[in-house]
């Protein structure tokens, strides 16, 4: 069984499904010129300017294909060569190529924290003016943004959410159902583990998982998007007693979790969940492609987990979401113009339909409505009752970052070496280091 990742493929970070990309062959294709054309300003014998895409996907080299194949027939003269390389080298390949004059016209890059350094070097046009984010969802935009100039340097791709899954046949066989109150689930997760089920897939092993873990788990308790104005006012710190208790969640849940759950790694539960040994996993919306290629006939379902008890007043049900993989102009294009044109059509809701129906993401072009229908429910929970993935949208912008700390100190804390209060003491104190509030 293999693991997706987001497409910003920074923590969280799941291996990706690879269709053929080897370390060697990425290092050479940095070598040279990246393609018949390339971003070095020449064209093909047809006279066509050929644009250069780099991305980390090459497990989206066939969908972007078909995605560009619709803008070279509407834009003549104009080819799109996209170019993806092993994800896991991505970020060196990418910098080495935005330095030398063999990069790409249009690089993916990163989002909010990891943006800025690529922002810093210079290496991106900025594309006020050139590009209409309107009207778009101020998260998704946020990550686009250069921190100290607020710039948009990028036009995001996708909008991951972060959810339950769960197996339909386990749930009907043992007679549950998608709970709509706390006591519901725990209930649900009482009769599956009395039956023999595994409740909840969690791979411990890997701390990377565990912010996101948090989230689906907890995210009502600490309060969401009234938290994150709170903590980023400097009226709370993650030290606030409701943050501590969404820590204690995970810690209070750990018994319907796989045995010894810190020594299980990420690709061992969700094999427990494709095996239908676990009725349940904690995911992105990135993970529901490789989900259902990894068992056909597995009927799945998702659910927000309902608020805990004694989640701040007003606080419901929630899908937390961010902004993922966005493509840039690079500053050392040799055809600005065409590779900003490009980049503009990627804001438009007829580029935004194919990523959800071809890359099967939730685009980050407003009313763009997924074909398949779980990815519509995840997409619908985000807009109807969104929250912001915290750690990751504000708390990556400096060392260390929130999700690293967040990471390992539940790691630490289902070892039994840390309780929640200093899970969230040394949170506050590591992103305090670089964190400045607003006020």
């Amino acid at each position: 069984m293999t693991t997706n990742r987001p497409l910003h493929s920074g923590v969280p970070r799941r291996r990706s499904i690879l269709a053929a990309a080897t370390l060697a062959g990425a290092l050479a294709l940095t070598a040279c010129s990246p393609s018949s054309g390339g971003s070095d300003g020449a064209k093909d014998a047809g006279g066509d300017v050929t644009l250069t895409v780099w991305s980390w996907r090459v497990e989206d080299q066939a969908a972007y294909r078909k995605i560009f194949d619709v803008y070279e027939k509407a834009h003549k003269g104009v080819k799109v060569d996209f170019k993806p390389f092993k994800s896991t080298e991505y970020n060196k390949i990418l910098a080495t190529g935005l330095a030398g004059s063999d990069g790409p016209d249009v690089p993916q890059v990163r989002s909010y924290g990891q943006l800025q350094a690529t922002v810093a070097a210079g290496s991106l046009l900025p594309l006020d003016g050139k590009v209409d984010l309107s009207g778009w969802d101020e998260n998704v935009v946020a990550s686009a943004k250069g921190k100290e100039d607020n710039k948009i340097y990028s036009v995001p791709l996708a909008r991951q959410t972060v959810q339950m899954f769960y197996n339909e046949g386990l749930f009907e066989k043992n007679g549950v159902t998608p709970p709509k109150t706390w006591d519901e689930f725990i209930a649900a997760n009482d009769t599956l583990l009395a039956a023999g089920v595994t409740p909840i897939a969690v791979g411990a092993k890997d701390d990377w998982t565990l912010p996101i873990v948090h989230e689906v788990l907890a995210a009502p308790r600490f309060g969401g998007k009234a938290f994150q104005s709170a903590v980023l006012s400097g009226e709370k710190k993650f030290t606030d007693p409701d943050w501590v208790a969404s820590v204690k969640v995970v810690k209070d849940l750990e018994k319907y979790m796989p045995k010894s759950v810190t020594g299980v790694a990420a690709t061992d539960a969700q094999t427990l969940f494709s095996a239908e040994k676990a009725a349940m996993i904690p995911g992105g919306s990135f993970d529901l492609a490789p989900l259902q290629q990894a068992n056909s006939s597995l009927k799945i379902g998702v659910f927000q987990v309902p608020p805990p008890p004694g989640s701040p007043s007003g606080s419901a049900a929630t899908t937390p979401g961010w902004a993922d993989g966005n493509f840039a102009v690079s500053a050392k294009s040799k055809h600005p113009n065409e590779a900003t044109e490009l980049v503009k059509w990627m804001a438009t809701k007829e580029f935004g339909q194919m990523v959800a129906d071809e890359i099967k993401q939730i685009s980050a072009v407003p009313g763009v409505d997924p074909s398949d229908p779980l990815l519509k429910q995840m997409s619908d929970n985000y807009t109807n009752n969104g929250s912001p993935y915290l750690l990751l949208t504000d708390f990556r912008y400096g060392t260390p970052s929130g999700t690293d700390l967040l990471g390992k100190g539940i790691q630490e804390m289902l070892l039994g070496s840390k309780d929640a209060g200093q899970v969230s003491s040394d949170l506050d104190t590591g992103v305090r280091a670089w964190f400045k509030p607003t006020s």
